[in-house]
């Protein structure tokens, strides 16, 4: 008897040890089973919180498409944590995107279950019974040029189209943002009850290069248990002046260094470099010279970036910080942002046959219609005879 006492101990000391205190992530079956081995170990009370936060972090925490895709992002971002630190990850997860939830708030969020396989209960706050999804839009933020953002506020509502009550639910809820059948943004939040305060999109998170006649398509879906609510909004209104619109020129001078060869040595004038080692009787071969007027390139070029003849104004340059030709006309970060160059002046302020440098002031304005007024540098080198654009540099 004392033998068979002493197997049964000795049997749950060896079950006991061989409970997981960590993320196994090693497997989706690995996954739950170390999870599973996690909550037992904890209260009532605290495995809802449990799963809660592991709900908060496969939501939100993640950016991965579809269940199976989202537990396996899930997994790496957890793996061989354990419970304190994956209470304190939902928090800071929670916190990022503005989710009222807190591990040491009292259980919020209903029935929740990362790996789905529950089915709906009677007591399931997520089971919330509606007819449909309503949505709200209000423009906010004016700062005396109009509106910096747009509030989208989605509702549950009933067969006469007014919302209903519920609480106590943790009803995942995604907005998608288009322009002209594009994709630009998904943000995610959850719906606790009918006072849900919405997603606010800030217009500054809207690249205007993307926006096609200023305006915007909204598609938001609301995910109960037995259901999935979704409703759209075609052809928004949004301010451009509040659109997120990257200031090619002066960015791109940030990037550049001014090519020193561009700077007239006074020492040197012509800017050649004395032969060492050569036939005393040799006739030195004289390099081809630059007929044309080095500021003549300087407004040549400006025309073809006025006009978006891009090739041409990227073939009057041999500058190595302007990269390639598609990093050059790109419509976002490069001169194919450009809608329109006003040339006012040009000047050339030093040459010899072989290097110049031109000043030129002229506004840019961007497709947004925002214009902004310039005064750049421009140093020139001879390439078999024509000049090259090889710097430019933004001046105060």
């Amino acid at each position: 008897m004392k033998k068979l006492t002493f197997l049964l101990i000795f049997s749950l000391l060896l079950f006991t040890a061989c409970k997981k205190d960590s993320v196994d992530a090693t497997t989706t079956q690995t996954l739950q089973s170390s999870i599973n081995d996690m909550a037992s170990s904890l209260t009532t009370i605290e495995q809802i919180k449990f799963n809660e936060a592991l709900y908060i972090l496969k939501t939100f925490g993640v950016e991965a498409e579809g269940d199976v895709n989202e537990l396996k992002a899930l997994g790496q971002l957890i793996n061989g944590k354990k419970v304190p630190q994956i209470m304190s990850l939902a928090d800071q997860v929670a916190q990022r995107n503005g989710i009222e939830w807190a591990s040491t708030a009292p259980p919020s969020l209903g029935e929740m279950n990362i790996f789905g396989d529950d089915k709906a209960k009677e007591s399931d706050s997520n089971d919330v019974r509606a007819n449909s999804l309503s949505i709200i839009t209000q423009l906010s933020g004016d700062n005396g040029s109009g509106a910096t953002a747009m509030q989208i506020i989605p509702r549950l509502v009933d067969n006469a189209g007014k919302p209903i009550a519920f609480t106590g639910a943790g009803l995942e809820t995604t907005l998608e943002v288009f322009s002209n059948g594009v994709k630009l943004s998904t943000s995610k939040n959850l719906m606790q009850d009918n006072n849900f305060k919405g997603f606010n999109l800030r217009f500054s998170s809207l690249l205007a290069s993307k926006i096609v006649d200023n305006k915007i398509d909204i598609t938001v879906s609301v995910k109960t248990t037995s259901k999935t609510f979704k409703m759209s909004k075609i052809g928004l209104d949004v301010n451009p002046n509040a659109l997120k619109v990257p200031e090619v020129p002066k960015i791109d001078s940030t990037m550049v260094v001014e090519d020193p060869s561009a700077v007239i040595d006074p020492n040197n004038p012509t800017g050649t470099t004395p032969a060492t080692g050569t036939d005393p009787n040799a006739t030195p071969a004289t390099p081809k010279q630059p007929t044309a007027d080095p500021k003549a390139t300087v407004s040549k070029f400006l025309n073809n970036v006025s006009s978006q003849n891009l090739k041409a104004a990227f073939d009057a340059s041999s500058n190595p910080s302007w990269g390639s030709y598609e990093s050059f006309s790109n419509p976002t970060s490069g001169f194919g942002a450009v809608k329109n160059v006003n040339v006012k002046n040009i000047t050339t302020n030093a040459s010899n046959p072989n290097v110049a440098s031109v000043n030129a002031t002229y506004d840019v304005t961007d497709k947004n219609g925002k214009t902004t007024s310039l005064k750049a540098t421009f140093g020139l080198k001879s390439v078999n005879g024509d000049w090259k654009i090889s710097s430019y540099k933004i001046n105060p």
